[in-house]
């Protein structure tokens, strides 16, 4: 009986399903666990849309101060089919008017900001970053202040992907800062 336990207690000492043999192993145990959860969690901690062959990953607003007449909108815009498209306008009840702006420098060094009345490409395969000195989303006119945790409802056109309902992500002020003032805008309608 005694060689029997002490079998039984070798074996269960010695088993790799039951024992780790070196911190290593148990590390990578660990690792590949949090790496599994963090792969089934992803779908909950994700902030995508889709219209037609469009990814829209992430739309997220920065946060105004009270008075503020404007807000920045920002995203990523991935188009998964084999034919380019264009956001072509965008609309909220959070603004009484939306356009799709670009930032840029000219040959002198100055920043100038316009807005893109036929709205921006996306290639076909390819994807457009929206992102502060660059491509953004203008909200003027508007109701009230974006606040830091909430999500402000918009609608996106596509022309060909058609619309989708999307939600802005409002973070802090100075996320993301590109250096650029909107403080003028919506004063003498843009």
């Amino acid at each position: 009986m005694r060689t029997f336990i002490r079998g039984a207690r070798v074996a269960a000492l010695t088993s790799p399903s039951i024992r780790f043999r070196s911190l290593e192993e148990r590390v990578g145990l660990a690792a590949f666990t949090l790496l599994f959860l963090f792969a089934l969690l992803q779908p909950l901690l994700a902030h995508e849309f889709k219209a037609g062959e469009i990814m829209i990953d992430h739309p997220w607003a920065r946060a105004t101060p009270a008075g503020a007449k404007v807000a920045g909108g920002f995203m990523v815009l991935k188009n998964m089919g084999p034919e380019p498209d264009r956001l072509v306008s965008v609309s909220s009840d959070f603004a009484g008017k939306a356009e799709i702006h670009e930032m840029a420098v000219d040959d002198k060094g100055v920043m100038t900001m316009r807005p893109l009345a036929d709205g921006v490409d996306i290639p076909a395969g390819g994807e457009v970053e929206l992102k502060p000195g660059s491509f953004h989303v203008m909200f003027m006119q508007i109701t009230r202040p974006a606040v830091e945790g909430e999500k402000l409802k918009a609608t996106l056109t596509f022309e060909k992907a058609g619309t989708v309902d999307v939600e802005f992500d409002v973070q802090a002020m100075g996320s993301g800062m590109g250096g650029h003032d909107h403080s003028g805008h919506g004063s003498n309608g843009g």
